[in-house]
């Protein structure tokens, strides 16, 4: 089922863990939300493929993975996808710089490239937090222009 122009439900729930990821109508509509809020003029901006490496998770699949639970993973909600490209280092400052998110977070990598981008959207109150991660650890909270 297509979410919007680029993106579907099937990439935006795919799992490897052997565990029913499918999401509540309400976690739908969100997916729906972050998709045409974010993902695709995203991908638009970009102009190349981007990858989803994991968008929607049941708490199940989310705890299996070890994903946040303290705060709960706004991917628990389908608010949020990980998101991987050619060039993941742009995709972060592409979307810094240009789209309204509630979190973006340069994940592991190195200072060059993180190895992934994880971005989350809400349909109100998004906080535009900016955050970097290295061996899941919070090293550093950065402001936009600090980055």
């Amino acid at each position: 089922m297509k979410l919007g122009t680029y993106f579907t439900l099937e990439e935006l729930t795919i799992t490897n863990e052997n565990i029913d990821n499918t999401p509540g109508d309400l976690a739908k509509q969100k997916l729906k939300a972050l998709v045409k809020n974010l993902l695709d003029p995203v991908r638009e901006m970009y102009g190349f493929p981007i990858c989803v490496n994991s968008g929607f998770r049941t708490l199940a699949v989310n705890k299996a993975i070890g994903g946040a639970t303290k705060p709960i993973s706004q991917h628990t909600k389908g608010e949020a996808a990980d998101l991987e490209c050619a060039d993941n280092a742009k995709l972060f400052y592409l979307i810094r710089d240009n789209f309204d998110f509630d979190q973006l977070i340069w994940e592991e990598g190195n200072n060059l490239q993180p190895d992934w981008v994880h971005v989350s959207y809400k349909a109100k109150g998004n906080r535009k937090q900016i955050l970097k991660f290295k061996n899941k650890k919070q090293v550093s909270f950065t402001k936009k222009k600090e980055l």
